[in-house]
């Protein structure tokens, strides 16, 4: 619950942008510098900090990030780790899911998998108050709509 200071010193919001940028690698060209630009916010300001951010994850890796625009042309941003069917199209190697989701399978992933990926997307700032269980039963959900077959161990 916000506080009755809080609620008074609120900066007004001129809009909320939601982008995918590569890991360590937004840059002032498009699509950043565009999206950036037309609120007046400060792009090199946000492409050093969205860098030294994403620095531990591998480049290239897509990263969610929503950045809120206040009038006064600052701006505040969150990133969240990339998404599900990422992590499972880089865990079973594939680069697209089936065409035909519950008919044809196009790979095979384990438990132990699903389990790393729970993991990682836990520290999501929405996911951080599930159990570690319901996180892998999403995943798993995810997967199968992918045609990615999840068994207990892989043979």
């Amino acid at each position: 619950m916000a506080t009755l200071k809080e609620i008074l010193t609120r900066r007004p919001v001129s809009a909320t942008i939601r982008l995918t940028v590569p890991a360590g690698g937004a840059r002032p060209a498009p699509p950043v510098g565009p999206a950036l630009g037309q609120y007046r916010l400060n792009l090199m300001a946000f492409c050093k900090d969205f860098n030294a951010r994403t620095q531990k994850y591998k480049p290239d890796t897509p990263m969610a990030v929503t950045i809120t625009a206040f009038k006064d042309n600052t701006f505040e941003f969150t990133v969240k780790s990339p998404s599900v069917t990422w992590y499972l199209k880089k865990a079973a190697g594939i680069d697209s899911g089936s065409s035909r989701p519950g008919h044809v399978v196009a790979s095979t992933l384990s438990l132990k998998h699903i389990y790393e990926i729970a993991k990682v997307k836990q520290s999501d700032p929405y996911c951080q108050y599930m159990p570690l269980e319901s996180i892998c039963k999403s995943i798993i959900g995810t997967a199968n709509s992918m045609g990615i077959k999840v068994v207990k161990e892989l043979d």
